[in-house]
């Protein structure tokens, strides 16, 4: 890909009319869009918050798996939360999808998010060379 093609990247499940994509790559980087946690196959998020990071972050891996990097070429995140009280909860499951090098990262007290959502991320990866 040349640095300046675009390729806009979204998953099989993705619900239809969303008016925007999963991700956006132009050349080695990943410009990945707001994800939230939902129950597949619905607008819920689960009622334990561990279970709702757990379904974000896979939602990640998929979107950067279709671009063909993983949870290591992230280089920056933020992470929207409307309770900052969940900060440990995040943090437990976060650092298992990560081995060494952590990305950057902003975890932000929010408003309230989508469908009742605890968590946010949207993110940029890199491709590791």
């Amino acid at each position: 890909m040349q640095n300046s093609e675009r390729r806009y990247i979204n998953l099989p499940d993705r619900r239809p009319n969303l008016p925007f994509s999963d991700a956006v790559q132009v050349g080695d980087t990943v410009f990945v869009a707001g994800r939230i946690g939902l129950l597949p196959g619905t607008n819920r998020v689960p009622d334990d918050p561990a279970d709702e990071a757990r379904l974000m972050l896979d939602g990640v891996q998929a979107v950067l798996k279709q671009a063909g990097m993983t949870m290591a070429d992230l280089v920056y995140v933020q992470i929207f939360c409307p309770d900052v009280r969940l900060f440990d909860t995040f943090n437990s499951v976060y650092r298992g999808y990560f081995s060494t090098n952590l990305p950057a990262r902003a975890f932000i007290g929010s408003g309230s998010l989508l469908f009742g959502a605890r968590f946010e991320i949207i993110g940029t990866a890199i491709r590791s060379r």
